[in-house]
């Protein structure tokens, strides 16, 4: 938004306060509106479908808090067990029956995951679990996929080398080298980098971790030859599968794209959903493997807020109602509208398109052929994007500020508030030509 514009006075003063008290005026950078321009709007409040912030303008909201809200801002089962468990106490230091009820429901849905470690966020998730995985198989090196994002885990928070198939780099400093160094970063939906990768490295390759399907890239869909290779090149080798779904767990079905996917992962990470909008992350899988865990093995991770009694009742309350009233069958209608009316918007204004999806995930790209990988995802036109985001945003709809963000659809969304959003894309296309 323009400083000047006083239709966001309010959220302009409230960003210059933030600036002179955080880094960059923002708690996590993509909330800094740095990839679209201009200033972050400050949110309010939020019900249902929908956002108003601190100036009184109201949104369609297609981010529900980067994926967590797939229910709807403030849905009531959620609000009535946040306020029973308030009322109990919010955090004791120790076991509560909320955690085992959370860790069962996980288990129950997702079919991979026989034992469960609750912990506080995504990042948390990834981190353990690739400790984990190196503490079982007595293995030092991680595969991981350019375009993938697993939280800021310094091993993972890396970019490729000069070659497909060769160690990685740090991209942040921080990173040291040292750090970096057992990280092996390749293609997504290269098979054959991945086959190559073990040929050079298998004994020394603990696991391979992706996203089964990208959001951090925007939405990108593995083929079938790498879903092939990934469930096959792992076992063959000694090493595991971790299947990041932090953002994918509990939104493409009840168990996850693996579900969907038919995928077998040695361990998985889950965040956002798990929590329902509270901060929480798990990772989970076999039970020989979650064995190693402290105190009943040896790999250690601890964590005070760990099981959070408000989070787990946040949890419990989303997972059950997902359980059951599914609301999948809507959300891939609601979400197959908004596809088909974002092809035909971009379209009528003639501009390079993409739109990629899997369920209530989706994504416009201003790209001239399918997106398979990061390299490809990195061709989009982003100025053009930020152009488009903020012609939404005067249109009332509120989308991710990149072009890099999958954009979530909630059960609270109606075919109405698609047909909305479309008439609005329509017009913004064509505005941000």
């Amino acid at each position: 938004m323009p400083s000047s514009d006083p239709r966001y006075s309010q959220s302009h003063a409230a960003f210059a306060r933030a600036k002179t008290l955080m880094p960059g005026g923002v708690n996590s950078p993509a909330r800094a509106f740095g990839a679209v321009g201009g200033e972050p709007l400050f949110i309010d409040r939020a019900e249902g479908q929908w956002l108003w912030d601190i100036d009184g303008n109201r949104y369609l909201d297609y981010i529900g808090s980067w994926g967590p809200m797939i229910l709807g801002h403030g849905h009531p089962v959620v609000v009535e067990a946040l306020a029973a468990a308030v009322l109990r106490g919010t955090s004791f230091g120790a076991p509560t029956e909320g955690e085992s009820e959370l860790a069962q429901l996980i288990v129950d849905c997702v079919p991979s995951v026989e034992r469960v470690r609750l912990v506080n966020s995504g990042t948390e998730a990834t981190m353990s679990a690739i400790r984990l995985a190196r503490g079982y198989t007595g293995r030092p090196r991680i595969v991981k996929f350019a375009g993938n994002y697993h939280g800021h885990v310094d091993s993972l928070l890396v970019a490729a080398g000069s070659a497909a198939a060769t160690l990685a780099v740090p991209n942040s400093p921080g990173v040291t080298p040292g750090t970096a160094a057992d990280t092996i970063v390749l293609h997504y939906n290269d098979a054959e980098a991945l086959e190559e990768a073990f040929a050079n490295h298998g004994p020394e390759i603990a696991a391979v971790i992706f996203e089964p399907v990208c959001g951090n890239m925007g939405v990108v869909v593995p083929t079938p030859a790498f879903l092939e290779a990934l469930t096959n090149l792992p076992r063959e080798n000694g090493a595991l599968l971790v299947c990041d779904e932090v953002m994918t767990g509990f939104r493409l079905a009840l168990g996850g794209a693996q579900e969907r996917l038919g995928l077998e992962p040695d361990l998985t990470t889950l965040g956002k959903i798990v929590g329902g909008g509270l901060p929480v992350g798990a990772y989970g899988g076999r039970s020989e493997i979650m064995a190693k865990v402290l105190p009943e093995g040896p790999v250690f991770q601890a964590g005070t807020l760990s099981g959070n009694p408000l989070a787990t009742a946040a949890g419990c309350a989303t997972l059950r109602t997902l359980r059951e009233n599914p609301p999948y069958e809507k959300l891939e209608k609601l979400s197959a509208r908004l596809e088909k009316g974002l092809v035909d918007a971009a379209k009528s204004a003639g501009a390079p398109h993409v739109v990629q999806r899997m369920g209530s995930m989706v994504t416009l790209f201003f790209h001239d052929s399918p997106v398979r990988s990061w390299s490809e995802a990195a061709e989009c036109d982003t100025a053009r994007f930020g152009r488009y985001f903020w012609e939404m945003l005067d249109r009332g709809v509120y989308l991710p500020c990149s072009q890099y963000e999958a954009l979530f659809i909630s059960a609270a969304h109606t075919e109405a508030d698609i047909d909305a959003t479309v008439a609005a894309a329509k017009e913004a296309i064509a505005a941000s030509a």
